[in-house]
């Protein structure tokens, strides 16, 4: 199914489009009030499951194509134009202890943080930046709060391709670092509508290639991007055995991940590969996706938001996408505090031994509300969506944990410390 075809369709009305540099979505829903994304164009149906999994080899014989690129065929890229850092295939991982403690007998953490850099948004970039190669683009340009700047930036790198990356001022500097050490010209302006008006400057006149969002009102990043995230849902039927978990909990912002992982699904139900689809759930900072449900709104509601330990989804508006794959699902949106996240963050690491981002952590802290609310029951299989490593942000973690004491070599001093500091009065030895 590898196809140079560039056919996009919009996720509303249908109509179909054979521009393949569409990144403004449909201009016949904008006439009508509505901003849509565009969503790449497959066949997909049950003749295609016997060929789904392809053999691990490069079409020059060479070994090395694996992960995300087993389903090449799905990708809507050449084969020639493949970049690829070794993205995908991250483990799912059954989180015993938390799942005990919230009443959930089955309980799974997908762990994106085993992406190289440390994200999902490496699957995106891996397929953006592949496309981009095909389309003979120059320049990689992209707005971003943090770990999209960082993968495109890498991927750019390694389809030898120039990247100019657009953020703002409060992004860590930890992710600032990657950004730039991957060879990025970062450049920082005051407010998101600036980055985003600089940047649709820079494609309409220098034809710059986008690699995420620029419209305001938002519609989604580049849809030949969102094809790589499709490879979740893949992946976690995968790994549990051929069959679909009831819900599918994602960090969500403006909706790519959680439109492209549903849309994932939905071609394996085409398939035959499974006989049921699971409930989508957006895992929401502010709620304008909860907040357009509670509505019953075919337009995403805007609603205040500020800033948060949360940052890469410290938004208050969404987009039909995300709102299109939450009505198909028969999904919900649910949101939680800075507090809830940050204790969940030491909760999964104490726990699990996991370190997540506090945008990702977010994912548990609405599984632990599914339980407790009771739309969840308690053998479901629930698996939550962990887009990224802590270790994007350790200034934030580090607030909420104690200093280190400092003593003398002395067990007395050792004893002092343990119980003064940490609440540690077991029996040493």
């Amino acid at each position: 199914m590898a196809t140079t075809k560039n056919i996009l369709e919009c996720l509303r009305c249908g109509t179909g489009y054979q521009d393949p540099w569409m990144f403004e979505g449909c201009p016949k829903c904008a006439e009508e009030g509505h901003n849509v994304n565009l969503s790449a164009v497959l066949p997909v149906g049950s003749e295609t499951w016997p060929g789904f999994f392809r053999a691990n080899e490069q079409p020059n014989g060479e070994p090395g194509w694996d992960g995300l690129w087993r389903y090449r065929d799905m990708m809507p890229v050449g084969h020639d134009y493949i970049t690829t850092l070794g993205e995908g295939q991250t483990p799912l991982l059954r989180l015993e202890n938390l799942g005990e403690s919230l009443g959930m007998g089955a309980l799974f953490l997908k762990d994106e943080g085993r992406n190289p850099t440390w994200s999902y948004k490496d699957r995106f970039c891996s397929v953006a930046v592949s496309k981009a190669r095909e389309l003979k683009a120059k320049v990689i340009t992209i707005s971003t709060s943090g770990n999209h700047g960082a993968a495109t930036a890498a991927y750019a790198a390694k389809a030898g391709l120039r990247c100019v990356v657009f953020t703002i001022p409060d992004v860590p500097d930890t992710i600032k670092t990657l950004m730039q050490v991957y060879g990025a010209y970062l450049i920082v302006v005051p407010t998101a509508q600036d980055r985003w008006a600089l940047m649709r400057q820079c494609i309409d006149q220098f034809g710059w290639y986008p690699a995420s969002g620029y419209m305001n009102p938002p519609v989604g990043s580049n849809p030949w991007g969102i094809e790589g995230y499709k490879t979740i849902a893949y992946e976690i039927v995968a790994q549990l055995g051929g069959r679909s978990p009831e819900w599918v909990i994602v960090p969500t912002a403006y909706g790519d991940g959680l439109y492209g992982t549903w849309k994932g699904f939905k071609e394996l139900k085409a398939m035959g590969a499974i006989d049921r689809l699971p409930k989508m759930v957006a895992a929401e900072r502010f709620g304008p996706l909860a907040r357009t449900l509670e509505l019953g709104s075919e337009q995403v509601s805007q609603v205040e938001a500020s800033s948060s330990v949360a940052f890469s989804i410290a938004n208050g508006i969404s987009t039909y996408q995300a709102l299109k794959a939450l009505k198909e699902s028969g999904g919900l949106a649910i949101t939680a505090s800075d507090e809830e996240i940050m204790e969940m963050q030491k909760t999964l690491a104490a726990s699990e031994g996991i370190y997540g981002e506090a945008s990702s952590v977010i994912a548990l802290n609405i599984a632990a509300k599914l339980r407790t609310q009771g739309q969840a029951a308690a053998d479901d299989t629930v698996v939550a969506v962990l887009t990224s490593s802590g270790l994007k942000d350790t200034v934030a973690t580090a607030e909420i944990l104690p200093p280190p004491p400092q003593i003398a070599p002395e067990l007395a001093e050792l004893r002092q410390a343990l119980e003064q500091t940490y609440d540690f009065t077991a029996e040493l030895g």
